[in-house]
């Protein structure tokens, strides 16, 4: 669906909005073979109703957001079989994530938002998300001068390696205390995000490396094993694992069928 914002008064302190780029195909995963050949990754089925959905009600049941702008490619209808007040379409798809976002960004100041509002973007296919981590990055970041991003400290041992004749060899290994998986959401005000995107380009590989570009520190807000991208085939699998144990021990179910959550929508495995 479409939606005409009213523009906050002036006094009003800062609103949050949500991002969530859905242009993309997901190569990896239609490469090696997908459920439905059709349909690009974030409209592939996972426990009986399009991945995306699975994003979307995270966001649906956290408060402070103001609303939740889907990105997708012109011509792109297909969220339009499951209408909801708690989000709105855009045909802003750009030909990378970047554009994509910029394009959302710009939707966003044109339907009212304000350049000092917050906007957290986040990925399609992290549909593992909780509104309890959205909540989290939310309590942690609005006070804060940059923003941040949820992230995972890396537990494993990091090896660098080298491609010759014999195959993939290891080279070194990396100390890892300092090293952390950037997840989404990331959370910037609009202004800044916008022309921080706008100077790096395609060069950004997510929203937190263009306020990097841009001479920011972004903050860092811990996440979990469980906020992975879905991206290989074995992931829909995994995704399909977590949501039907969360199903079966809280409240939360189906987009457009949330009911107050338990204690525990934050995740016992985190």
């Amino acid at each position: 669906m479409t939606l005409a914002f009213i523009a906050p008064e002036p006094s009003s302190p800062p609103r949050f909005w949500a991002v969530i780029p859905c242009a993309g195909v997901g190569a990896r995963a239609m490469a090696a073979g997908a459920l439905e050949p059709s349909l690009p990754k974030q409209y592939q089925p996972l426990l009986g109703q399009p991945l995306v959905l699975h994003t979307l009600a995270a966001f649906a049941a956290v408060p402070q957001l103001a609303g939740t702008l889907v990105a997708v490619a012109s011509g792109d209808d297909f969220l339009a079989a499951y209408p909801s007040l708690r989000y709105f379409t855009v045909p802003c798809g750009g030909p990378s994530r970047a554009q994509t976002v910029l394009g959302a960004l710009r939707a966003l100041l044109q339907r009212g938002a304000q350049a000092d509002d917050w906007v957290l973007v986040h990925d399609a296919a992290r549909c593992l998300v909780t509104s309890l981590q959205i909540e989290t990055l939310i309590a942690e970041c609005q006070h804060d001068s940059v923003g941040g991003l949820l992230a995972h400290k890396i537990p494993d041992t990091l090896k660098t390696a080298v491609t010759g004749p014999g195959g993939v060899r290891v080279v070194g290994t990396l100390e890892r205390s300092d090293k952390w998986l950037a997840q989404t959401p990331q959370m910037f005000r609009l202004e800044p995000l916008l022309h921080a995107l706008e100077k790096l380009g395609d060069a950004a590989t997510d929203e937190a490396s263009a306020m990097e570009a841009a001479g920011h520190r972004p903050k860092l807000v811990a996440g979990g094993a469980q906020n992975f991208k879905v991206t290989y085939p074995e992931d829909f699998a995994l995704a399909s694992a977590v949501l039907a144990y969360r199903e079966g021990s809280s409240t939360t179910a189906r987009f457009g069928e949330l009911a107050p959550a338990k204690p525990e929508r934050g995740n016992r495995f985190f």
